[in-house]
């Protein structure tokens, strides 16, 4: 249904090793980026390796605010231990714990995650759903 969706972000090169780093343990990568510091309008994209960006982020000096109460972006993990690589990151490179990596029974038997705000108080998650091999 999304073809991408775009976050603001104060200081692009924080944010940019903040997502390299939380991103890389559930395999999406940077696929294309625009930096240039000192002016205006650089962005970022992640997705899978030789794929289109899914989530770019773009510098916004003035400060946009994350988006209130209630939303928050999911990102597929291949497995739990990812779930777990990616709060630890995320953690490490200036990220808020939102909820530690575990089982969410209420959202189903399977259902694995963890929640984290970034830098510039997104509410970002890594989830795996989906038994055990």
């Amino acid at each position: 249904m999304l073809h991408h969706v775009s976050l603001g972000v104060a200081d692009i090169e924080c944010a940019a090793k903040f997502y390299d780093a939380a991103l890389a343990p559930l395999g999406y990568v940077r696929v294309w980026d625009d930096l240039r510091p000192g002016e205006p309008d650089q962005a970022v994209g992640y997705g899978l390796e030789g794929g289109g960006d899914k989530l770019a982020i773009k510098f916004r000096p003035e400060g946009q605010k994350a988006p209130g109460s209630g939303f928050h972006l999911a990102f597929v993990a291949p497995n739990r231990r990812a779930v777990d690589e990616f709060h630890r990151a995320a953690l490490s490179y200036g990220g808020r714990d939102n909820g530690a990596p575990g089982l969410r029974p209420h959202y189903g038997f399977n259902y694995y995650a963890a929640y984290v705000i970034d830098p510039d108080g997104h509410a970002i998650e890594a989830v795996f759903n989906a038994p055990m091999a």
